[in-house]
């Protein structure tokens, strides 16, 4: 049962990436942009979960968490070179 859950998250999940991509390409604006790349490390996060469970190990947790903190560094710092010009003050 926990197998067709997983097919399903993964193709869901898989879906949500595709259309974050169209929302990067298409994006009017910087922002679009910014969120739909924000929202596809989201995604990304959630599809090394979905692997993690499917391998049954707790290493890919520990790799999600660190794709996180990543993806949240790396959010501020381009909203903030976008918003004032700079990154380090």
């Amino acid at each position: 049962m926990i197998e067709y859950a997983l097919v399903f998250g993964f193709s869901a999940v898989s879906l949500a990436v595709l259309l974050n991509l169209w929302r990067l390409v298409r994006g009017p604006t910087v922002m679009d942009r910014v969120l739909a790349v924000d929202t596809m490390v989201i995604n990304t996060i959630a599809l090394i979960i979905l692997f993690g469970i499917q391998q049954r190990t707790t290493v890919f947790f520990e790799t999600a968490l660190l794709f996180a903190m990543f993806g949240f560094i790396s959010t501020v710092a381009y909203c903030r070179f976008v918003l004032r010009g700079d990154v380090i003050e």
